[in-house]
């Protein structure tokens, strides 16, 4: 059984005295580059999502299952675009958003690349588990508009059940699969954990929010 353990990377400072603090025009500066930080890095992720479902629908053994998850990668490219529409809302470039965060990404995938059907489907059950609770914490300390639209662009829409399921029922028909995932499992949850942090340090206003929305 595949369990999702969430990953809280808080790390909470005192707030600072207002006479101290930045000037109201420096904060809005700041609060525009930490909410094109935080799309810009959710963005990618959800494009670099949807290539990797995209791959699982193809590596799926049966045409339902291809079925299901070629819908979720729909979902999550239509997510992608929604991010887009509001990145250009805010007067930023959708590539310019993404940049920073591509190596990072990329690099995850590269390290954590499924050798069949099922590793992906664990891939996008623990990644996406630990990604939602990642940028959950991020929009704590973002403005009411955005915390709004990045919660409920995270929730889960039945894609979570579907691949509990789908494992369930091959760990019942062939106990030595539930061994070898529960390891992949720890494996990728290892990884996200790591890109998760590699994410924000790309990014000063990402690491200013990871640590309670100030410097």
């Amino acid at each position: 059984v595949v369990c999702r353990v969430p990953t809280k990377v808080r790390n909470m400072t005192d707030a600072t005295d207002a006479a101290s603090g930045p000037s109201a025009p420096a904060q809005a500066h700041e609060s525009r580059e930490a909410v094109t930080s935080l799309l810009g890095a959710l963005a990618y992720a959800q494009l670099s999502g949807f290539g990797e479902l995209a791959a699982d629908a193809q590596r799926a053994p049966a045409l339902e299952a291809k079925a299901v998850i070629s819908g979720m990668a729909t979902g999550i490219y239509r997510q992608f675009e929604s991010v887009s529409e509001r990145l250009v809302h805010l007067g930023a470039s959708r590539e310019a958003a993404m940049a920073p965060f591509v190596t990072a990404i990329d690099a995850f995938h590269a390290r954590t690349a499924p050798s069949d059907w099922l590793e992906g489907l664990v891939k996008a059950y623990v990644g996406d588990g630990i990604a939602r609770d990642f940028y959950a914490e991020l929009v704590e300390y973002v403005d009411q508009p955005t915390k709004e639209f990045v919660l409920t662009l995270l929730q889960d829409n039945g894609q979570a059940q579907f691949i509990s399921d789908t494992v369930r029922a091959a760990i019942a028909g062939d106990a030595r699969v539930g061994g070898r995932l529960a390891l992949w499992a720890r494996r990728i949850m290892g990884e996200a954990v790591q890109q998760a942090q590699l994410v924000a340090g790309e990014s000063d206003a990402l690491t200013d929010l990871l640590m309670g929305g100030s410097r």
